[in-house]
Formats: C-alpha cells, structure tokens, sequence
C-alpha cells in the first residue's frame, strides 16, 4: 500500500506535556516546591492537573497576582524541575512505537511545546525520543508567554509544500487554539490534561481517548 493511501499526513506536529509523555508528577512537585519556596500554601493535584499546557508565568501570575512574584515563582520551579522534576516522567505506553512507524514511513515529525527548549531536549533525549523529531520548537527560558501559536509559528518555514497536510496533535485547547491560528487542523487526545467537555467544544480534526485511537488516526491502515 503507498504511503498517500495509508497515511492521511505528511506532517505531524506533537505537543509534550499530556501527548508523548506523563509529566504530572515532576511538574506537581515543582510548582508546589516554588510555591513554598514563596510562603504560599500547596495546591491540591485536582488543581495541578490544570497547570499542565498553559505557559507556566501566566498560572503562577494567575495565583499570585504579581508579575514580578511569577518570575521568582519561574525560577524556583525551573532550578527543580532541571534537577529533579524531568525525570519524574514516563512515555505513555504506544508512543515510540507509533513515532517509530510514521519515522519509518517517512512522515515528517516535529515537537512543537509551551515548555522551555533545554527541559525539552532534555526531556526527549532522556527517554530515547529525540531521534524521531526532525526539529523541535521550543519556549526560550527568558520568554514569559511562549503560546502555542507562537512556538507553532516557528515551525512554519520547516513545512513548505508539506504545511497542507500538516496535522498538531495536542491535549489542550491550547493546542487547537495555536493550530486555528495557523489553519492547521488538530487532533486532541483526552488521555492527557485537557477538560474533555473544553476539548470537545473547541471542535478539533479528532478527539482520541488512546494512543491506539491517536494512532488509528494518523494511519489508516
């Protein structure tokens, strides 16, 4: 069977956080640690589930109501989640063997992420997913906002020809929100952080509750 018969991309755009990887404890333990580091009490987990996807200075100016108290927030967090918190992580099971088959394919494959670009590499190099990736967009550490259209937008010059069959695939309404930007479809997992009811009412390409349905998806076998 070719390729444009079984593959309904030719480019494939991945989140991180929630998409290819579990990050909650890591990134729970982090923010709490930033938090305390401030005299602010702990969030509950129900809580912490929402940090994950949106630019981490907004939550924190959210919570603290203070730009400047958000930077300091950064900080904390960042100096623990380096050491310590992106190893407390795991690759939701399916995943390198989904990114391997699209690699193997020929399929075009990218990480577009709201997280800062050296805890990503890292990330990905840790857990043996880097190769998969033709390139990485990423959030510099000095940029406070770092939204998904922007990192998105990074990539755009990368697709040429191949952006009219370029998919993201994300666990946020940040996701299909950047990807819109760009009239990029996207195609949502709800097996990552996302409020499904926010996900299926922000009408992406797809909603896929599994890796096996993400993979079903992306090829038609």
């Amino acid at each position: 069977m070719s390729m444009k018969r079984k593959y309904r991309f030719r480019a494939i755009l991945f989140d991180l956080d929630g998409t290819l990887t579990d990050p909650f404890i890591g990134i729970a333990r982090s923010v709490n640690y930033a938090l305390h580091q401030l005299g602010h009490p702990p969030l509950s987990d129900p809580a912490l589930r929402r940090w994950i996807g949106p630019p981490l200075h907004d939550s924190f100016a959210q919570l603290l109501g203070d730009p400047t108290l958000a930077d300091q927030a950064v900080a904390h967090y960042r100096q623990r989640y380096w050491e310590i918190g992106l190893y407390e992580n795991m690759v939701f099971p399916g995943i390198p063997e989904l990114l391997a088959d699209l690699k193997t394919h020929g399929i075009r494959l990218f990480v577009a992420t709201s997280k800062i670009r050296p805890s990503t590499e890292r990330i990905l190099a840790h857990f043996g997913l880097q190769p998969f990736f033709e390139a990485i967009a990423a959030v510099d550490p000095d940029d406070r906002n770092g939204s998904k259209a922007m990192v998105i937008a990074t990539l755009l010059p990368c697709l040429h020809t191949d952006r009219a069959w370029t998919v993201m695939v994300g666990d946020t309404v940040y996701d299909i929100i950047g990807a819109r930007s760009h009239r990029m479809p996207c195609i949502a997992v709800t097996y990552g952080y996302g409020e499904y009811q926010e996900l299926y009412h922000a009408a992406p390409l797809a909603l896929a509750d599994s890796v096996a349905t993400l993979r079903s998806l992306l090829i038609a076998e």
